[in-house]
């Protein structure tokens, strides 16, 4: 389990949650506390992450915070609260890197709660020195999950925001990031992987599938 307060500073990773939409396709319900196999989507999240990096920091909403911290009362996690909500995952991932002192990052978002944490190491290792990494799937290049060098990454969330693009994908441009092949991410964890939980339907249909 990460432990904020004895950060492992020989492998300098941070796991990022972005958690900070306002679910509005979920009926005002935070999409984040919503339960996927008995538990919160964010949860599952952090599960992913966790073996994986040294430490956890969730960016969020102020009113957010003590429901997920009941959420993940399983885990060492430090909370990067937006001061100005409502602006965006580009704000969002730039608030979280700004909380970490890790020379790389994992970003998940909380919708995304089956990406296992075998595929996220093996974004840590093919990062190679580069400033970030994305999987491309079913001919798509996604923004998330990715791996990014922090400080790198806080400098290009800088520039989209200046720009007045709220992006992710411009981040990713920005860093140059690799991209993993349709063939190389199917063989560390499927498509299925990466179902986006947005509303009920969604959710429903990923607990069919499981």
């Amino acid at each position: 389990m990460a432990d904020a307060s004895h950060p492992h500073l020989d492998t300098g990773r941070a796991g990022i949650i972005l958690a900070g939409g306002r679910s509005t396709r979920f009926g005002g319900i935070d999409k984040a506390t919503a339960t996927v196999g008995g538990q919160p989507m964010i949860h599952r999240v952090a599960a992913s992450l966790d073996p994986v990096v040294d430490e956890l920091v969730v960016n969020c909403r102020a009113e957010q915070r003590d429901s997920l911290a009941g959420a993940l009362l399983d885990f060492d996690v430090r909370f990067a609260e937006d001061a100005h909500p409502d602006r965006g995952p580009v704000f969002g991932l730039r608030t979280a890197l700004r909380e970490t002192s890790a020379e790389y990052a994992a970003v998940l978002p909380t919708d995304m709660p089956l990406v296992p944490s075998g595929f996220i190491s093996h974004l840590f290792g093919r990062l190679q020195g580069g400033a970030g990494v994305v999987p491309r799937v079913s001919e798509t290049t996604q923004p998330l999950p990715a791996v990014v060098h922090c400080r790198a990454a806080e400098v290009a969330c800088t520039d989209t925001i200046r720009a007045g693009d709220d992006r992710l994908q411009t981040v990713m441009s920005a860093l140059d990031a690799t991209v993993l092949d349709d063939r190389e991410v199917e063989a560390h964890a499927g498509t299925h992987a990466f179902h986006n939980v947005n509303s009920f339907d969604d959710l429903r249909a990923l607990a069919a599938r499981r």
